[in-house]
């Protein structure tokens, strides 16, 4: 029976396993929705069980699915990483760099993106912004080429190479006033209601720690997903908040935020560029922690 698969499917069961979503991964694959759906059916029935559930409009990978996606994932990254090295090899570049980073990363990892698609202009790049559950997701998953983020996970075993620093901040309102003020102590921001980022977040997890090391316990005003979001509360005056510093960085013109002189602050973390450590990085993948290996070296 698997005589009968295509690699034509391979990729199209590779596209659904990233979108769970079939006129996503359809949109993808530049196929309308109804001619895809045909060719995941003809591979089901090539392998004879059933690859997908529907409930609702949300799809779901049976037991078989996902044996079906990770095994179309290592054959078509297998053959992509050939044929970049085949083009490598004849001296010139082509080939799709797929990379996933936190929402926050966007602020300063774009313009790196953008100088390294410049450097090779024939290459396809597939970005994907998510947040940080969604990224070990992904890693779990081996979507992705590279994934820029602020905490490595534990599990599973990757690599991990820091190449920037992340300075987190406390940002008020302009005109807020402890604008005004240096050398701020912590036990100031006990009375401040704060804006912190979801459960789970690694500057939120930064953030509460700092509260604990100082012996104070500031109100949580509310609770969001976004940096923007949360940019948007506090310039409207309902709290402060603890971001990047490169959060800020972009707002500068409009002089809505501050960043307050605080004890403690900022707290340094580190931008990652991280991968699978089993996974066999691609040419493209390798000239681009190249790239954020020199941006590291020029600070």
């Amino acid at each position: 029976m698997l005589r009968r698969v295509t690699l034509h499917q391979l990729r199209l069961m590779a596209a659904l396993a990233r979108h769970m979503n079939m006129t996503r991964a359809a949109e993808e694959m530049h196929m309308t929705a109804s001619a895809f759906s045909i060719q995941i059916k003809q591979l089901s029935e090539s392998l004879g069980l059933p690859l997908h559930e529907q409930a609702g409009k949300r799809i779901f990978l049976t037991e078989a699915g996902r044996a079906a996606a990770a095994a179309s994932r290592d054959m078509v990254d297998r053959l992509d990483l050939l044929g970049m090295e085949l083009a490598e090899l004849q001296g010139f570049e082509r080939g799709c760099l797929r990379l996933a980073m936190i929402t926050t990363a966007r602020y300063f990892a774009t313009r790196l993106i953008g100088d390294f698609c410049r450097d090779h202009p024939k290459i396809e790049l597939v970005l994907e912004v998510v947040n940080r559950d969604q990224i070990l997701e992904r890693i779990r998953q081996n979507l992705d080429d590279l994934y820029i983020m602020g905490r490595p996970p534990e599990e599973p075993d990757v690599v991990a190479i820091p190449f920037i620093e992340n300075p987190l901040v406390v940002l008020a309102p302009a005109g807020h006033p402890l604008c005004a003020e240096k050398r701020i102590e912590p036990a100031r921001l006990d009375s401040e209601a704060f804006i912190l980022r979801e459960p789970g977040s690694g500057t939120r997890q930064v953030t509460e720690r700092y509260f604990v090391e100082h012996g104070i316990s500031p109100a949580t005003r509310m609770t969001l997903g976004s940096d923007e979001t949360i940019k948007q509360a506090v310039a409207a005056g309902l709290g402060l908040a603890v971001l990047s510093r490169h959060v800020l960085a972009l707002d500068a013109p409009s002089g809505a935020l501050r960043e307050l002189d605080v004890q403690g602050f900022p707290l340094m973390r580190q931008w990652y560029a991280v991968h699978l450590a089993a996974k066999k990085l691609s040419p493209l993948a390798t000239a681009f922690l190249t790239l954020l290996k020199e941006s590291r070296e020029r600070g």
